[in-house]
């Protein structure tokens, strides 16, 4: 299990995941977020990271 450090990163959903691919969706809906301008805190992770990354496009991240 990865140690935890006790920084977390905050995503907020800024566009709908209407329209793109089945995966994107899915990685916005495993992050938590379920409405637009909707705000969630997740622990720095390298897969929280990777999931980031993934949907970049969808989300404002504040660290």
């Amino acid at each position: 299990m990865p140690k935890r450090n006790g920084k977390t990163v905050r995503f907020t959903l800024v566009k709908s995941p209407i329209g793109y691919p089945k995966d994107q969706k899915g990685t916005v809906k495993a992050l938590g977020l379920r409405k637009l301008h909707q705000t969630i805190e997740h622990v720095d992770t390298p897969v929280i990271r990777g999931m980031m990354n993934k949907v970049i496009h969808l989300i404002r991240i504040e660290e």
